[in-house]
């Protein structure tokens, strides 16, 4: 009985061992594709080639999801691409897996360079801090932390002009309404003036004419009419005319008889 367990014993051992033998050689293969790929992508980023780069980069990360290289490889591939945002995302990932103080003031290093370039620099000014606080001797992080708060003041600057700018076009349309109206104000009275003289000139014309229209209107004769008429005047002027040479006559024989 001693002798069958431990033949047990060994073969159980002899499992584990393999076990672990097969587990090791798994992850030594694993590690050497892993560096297989990420050189491939390294020879073509020093080619120029960043796009190629970035796919060999995430291969290697396909392979070994907790890769550090590669994931650090895969930001400066995008950042070569000019994908700076998806750059500066890359490597917030990586901060977690950084496992010195040196690789994390690297990673925030190039963060704050990906969001420099975004235009994001108080993001980047956050980022190059962090840096320094990993790294503070670090004089690259350093100038590039003194740029990027100048172009913050520059962008601030430009900005608070842009708003001044803003608000005296504002100002300036403000007062062309103000006058806009006043004028609009002014051409209506003015309109209103006129079209009050016009009320009152049509209203004097239209009682002149109601006044002749009452006035009584010289009938209107015909021809006939005024041929009667006017022999009717002559016929009369003739027989005054004939009274008054008679009455003349009759005077004058009087008196000569009396003076005889």
């Amino acid at each position: 009985m001693r002798n069958r367990k431990e033949i047990v014993s060994i073969s159980l051992f002899s499992r584990i061992l393999l076990v672990s033998l097969l587990i090791s050689l798994f992850f030594t293969l694993q590690a050497q594709n892993e560096r297989k790929v990420i050189r491939q992508g390294v020879k073509s980023y020093e080619q120029g080639d960043y796009s190629e780069a970035e796919v060999q980069f995430r291969k290697a990360t396909d392979i070994n999801h907790q890769s550090f290289e590669a994931g650090f490889n895969t930001g400066a591939a995008l950042y070569g691409q000019e994908k700076y945002e998806e750059t500066a995302k890359e490597y917030e990932e990586l901060v977690d897996q950084a496992k010195d103080p040196e690789s994390m003031a690297h990673v925030w290093h190039n963060m704050g360079n990906s969001l420099l370039e975004a235009g994001k620099y108080q993001e980047s000014i956050d980022a190059y801090k962090n840096s320094l606080r990993m790294n503070p001797g670090d004089q690259d992080t350093k100038y590039n932390l003194a740029y990027a708060k100048k172009k913050l003041q520059d962008q601030q600057q430009q900005q608070q002009n842009q708003d001044q700018k803003q608000k005296q076009n504002q100002d300036q349309k403000q007062n062309q309404d103000q006058k806009q109206n006043q004028d609009q104000k002014q051409k209506q009275k003015q309109d209103q003036k006129q079209d009050q003289k016009q009320d009152q000139k049509q209203q004097q014309n239209q009682d002149q004419q109601d006044q002749q229209q009452n006035q009584p209107q010289p009938q209107q004769i015909s021809k006939e009419d005024a041929e009667r008429m006017l022999s009717a005047i002559q016929q009369q002027e003739k027989d005054v005319k004939e009274k008054v040479d008679k009455k003349k006559a009759a005077v004058a024989k009087v008196k000569t008889e009396k003076d005889w």
